[in-house]
């Protein structure tokens, strides 16, 4: 007798699902990404500067072979630039059509959590934008940030008029 087995896809979705946080430091904050869409890490890359560029944009650096434009966190969320180094300490490039990278000042480590721990963000304001979710860990707060909205929030912020001459 056969005896068919559960289609993987008709699984019940109302479980927790277990998710993997990649998870970094700068500015004093903690950050995280869902590790799939991380590609790869690096140490001590240099960065070239991009003229007029977006408070969140520290320019571009190469990893792997690839050109990835290098984004500051805590400016994605403050729209206030750290100041970097020429050489940003660590690299996280990520997964996605926009090859972007994000700058960190220390690679924290792979925390296996369940969806359900993240905490939704009720303040949907400017310096959410690039926020998926909140999660409460160890002891701190870990600011998760959503890979496919970077890009719009690095880019979109609203800045002051400025006179052009």
């Amino acid at each position: 007798m056969n005896i068919p087995e559960p289609d993987a896809h008709l699984a019940p979705t109302d479980e927790p699902q277990l998710r993997d946080l990649f998870s970094f430091g700068a500015g004093g904050q903690t950050f995280a990404v869902f590790a799939e869409e991380v590609e790869g890490t690096a140490d001590a890359k240099y960065v070239a500067a991009l003229p007029h560029a977006p408070p969140a944009v520290l320019g571009i650096l190469s990893v792997r072979g690839r050109m990835l434009t290098a984004l500051d966190p805590v400016a994605l969320l403050t729209g206030e630039r750290l100041t970097w180094p020429a050489e940003v300490p660590c690299v996280i490039a990520l997964r996605g059509d926009e090859q972007l990278a994000l700058a960190a000042e220390s690679f924290g480590s792979t925390i296996t959590i369940f969806d359900t721990d993240i905490e939704a963000i009720t303040d949907t304001g400017e310096d959410t934008r690039a926020v998926a979710g909140i999660l409460r860990y160890g002891g701190s707060e870990i600011r998760i940030l959503s890979v496919p909205r970077l890009f719009a929030a690095a880019f979109q912020r609203t800045e002051r008029r400025r006179r052009r001459f």
